[in-house]
């Protein structure tokens, strides 16, 4: 394989695009229908909101952010975007905690 085909493969094609395009719309479709029908209950659909919502995360990240296992370039990547998405989370969660705890004490 050329260096050229290596790094278009590393990039995906239309093909695996329009897959992720599809996936993601399905995905997208199907909460947002049984939130519209009402004809679930809350709990099944919250659950099936979840459901969808990490199946889709799943779905972006193998079709356009193109992460995976397989290689060990595509190992490297994954680890590096779990650690960054780690950190952000840490970063975000963390602020929110500080403000609501900030916020509480100047209650009293």
């Amino acid at each position: 394989m050329s260096q050229h085909n290596a790094h278009a493969a590393d990039h995906g094609d239309a093909k695996s695009y329009i897959i992720g395009f599809v996936l993601s719309v399905i995905l997208t479709a199907i909460p947002f229908w049984m939130v519209m029908e009402g004809e679930f209950s809350k709990t099944t659909t919250i659950w099936s909101i979840v459901t969808m919502a990490l199946v889709q995360i799943w779905v972006h990240l193998k079709y356009f952010l193109h992460l995976n296992f397989v290689t060990e370039d595509g190992k490297a990547s994954t680890i590096s975007f779990l650690f960054s998405a780690l950190i952000i989370f840490m970063v975000v969660g963390l602020s929110v905690w500080i403000i609501y705890e900030s916020n509480a004490m100047m209650m009293y």
